[in-house]
């Protein structure tokens, strides 16, 4: 359906509630403001909008009009209490975006919000579910707890009809405020990434012995630096349980913000790493989460600070329970149990 020439059928005006659609010819039409945009197709060279929502007509428009096909117009007589499709998903979006995002101009009844650092998309499920279950509006978001980019769309906003009632926008509103004023957050926001210095010990008597070439160390090491923290120090451990203590501690009272534990985080009787994390005194979150590749991942806190134990996956797999677990991280969210319990659904990726 072509939303820039709704036409109605059989008549010259057109009743939407209590405002009017009405039905002009283009000769007729100078001096009025187009009821909504107009868009122009140029096959394989061009689409988008020629004339925008409340241009007024010229005399000049009239060629333009007709090369696109168009030989009647459209005026809108709003009544008292009634929104445009566009004015509906601005004020929309301007209630439900907040930190670290920006907004499109409206453009046939919809609002895109966009992610203006690389970051770490917020979105309450709650709000999007509440909202559409209003009707005639939409709420479309990405998935929250995932990493976004400058520039790429968090969540867009969409009025369904040309007209929308006022009271509904003004429903979105409130849900919004009441929100906001009960969490101290916006519905959809982008949470910037802290930079973190981070003591990764890696373990394994083959390669503490040079037997093999650590590939651990750069695997991670690029992870973190493409969402803007680093590995400060790199130490290594052979398989023995009290000597990973030894380093992990000796790396929490280097101050490290975050510490890394690579290899044997396996349930072999040989592999040491999970049983040494514990020994040095941390709390953990769970060891296993129900995610595939990654459920041999280790979550805690050892003083406040966050441990990672990483299982092998994270050399070699591009998207492992550590890619989802780190950038929260980062955004200085505290992982709980129910945080790692809910991985499970959408958590299969091979």
């Amino acid at each position: 359906m072509n939303r820039s020439n709704p036409k109605p059928s059989g008549s010259a005006v057109k009743r939407i509630g209590e405002s009017v659609l009405r039905e002009v010819k283009v000769e007729d039409a100078v001096g009025m403001a187009l009821a909504h945009d107009l868009t122009q197709i140029l096959p394989g060279s061009f689409k988008g909008r020629l004339f925008r929502k409340g241009h007024r007509v010229t005399e000049e428009d009239i060629p333009k009009l007709k090369d696109i096909g168009k030989e009647h117009l459209f005026v809108l007589e709003l009544a008292a209490g009634d929104l445009h499709e566009d004015d509906a998903a601005l004020r929309m979006a301007v209630a439900l975006g907040g930190d670290h995002t920006s907004r499109t101009e409206p453009h046939e009844g919809k609002v895109t919000l966009k992610s203006t650092i690389t970051g770490l998309a917020s979105i309450s499920k709650e709000i999007v579910d509440r909202i559409n279950g209003l009707g005639e509006i939409a709420l479309a978001t990405v998935t929250g707890g995932r990493v976004v980019h400058p520039g790429e769309a968090v969540a867009a906003t969409r009025a369904i009809p040309l007209i929308v009632p006022e009271a509904k926008v003004a429903e979105v509103e409130r849900i919004a405020a009441d929100y906001r004023e009960r969490e101290g957050a916006w519905p959809i926001a982008v949470k910037p990434f802290r930079k973190m210095r981070a003591g990764l010990l890696t373990t394994g008597s083959e390669v503490y012995s040079g037997r093999i070439v650590d590939r651990f160390g750069p695997a991670v090491a690029k992870k973190l630096e493409e969402l803007g923290s680093e590995v400060a120090e790199q130490r290594f451990a052979p398989d023995d349980r009290q000597t990973i203590v030894n380093e992990i501690l000796y790396l929490l009272n280097e101050g490290y913000d975050m510490i890394l534990v690579t290899g044997g985080m396996s349930v072999d009787p040989d592999d040491r790493t999970p049983g040494a994390i514990a020994d040095a005194g941390t709390e953990i979150v769970s060891y296993g989460t129900p995610m595939l590749p990654g459920s041999m991942l280790l979550f805690g806190y050892l003083r406040g600070v966050p441990i990672f134990g990483l299982p092998g996956c994270v050399m070699h797999d591009p998207y492992t329970s550590f890619d989802v677990l780190l950038p929260r991280v980062l955004a200085g969210e505290t992982i709980v149990r129910e945080d790692i319990v809910r991985m499970g659904y959408g958590g299969l990726h091979r």
